[in-house]
């Protein structure tokens, strides 16, 4: 079973999403409008965003760096195209 505390990283995200892309940018006319800043929104918070407890680096930098660790040799180059 579960407890208090397993929906935390969940509803903080979407704390966030609310509050950073909801909020500041709405009110939106169409459904359309909505779902074009939420792109953008996650677009930029898994890309472009910086986060203090991986270093103040994006987290897609952190996570190709993760995985150069475990193997160095399959992992492309940023702008590289991937095989899988």
């Amino acid at each position: 079973m579960g407890d208090n505390y397993d929906n935390t990283l969940a509803e903080t995200v979407v704390g966030l999403y609310k509050n950073e892309c909801v909020k500041i940018d709405g009110p939106f006319r169409t459904i359309d409008e909505l779902e074009l800043a939420t792109l953008s929104w996650v677009h930029w918070f898994n890309k472009n965003r910086l986060h203090s407890a991986i270093g103040d680096i994006p987290p897609i930098e952190f996570e190709t760096w993760c995985y150069r660790e475990i193997n160095p040799r399959q992992q492309p180059l940023p702008g590289e195209l991937a095989l899988h």
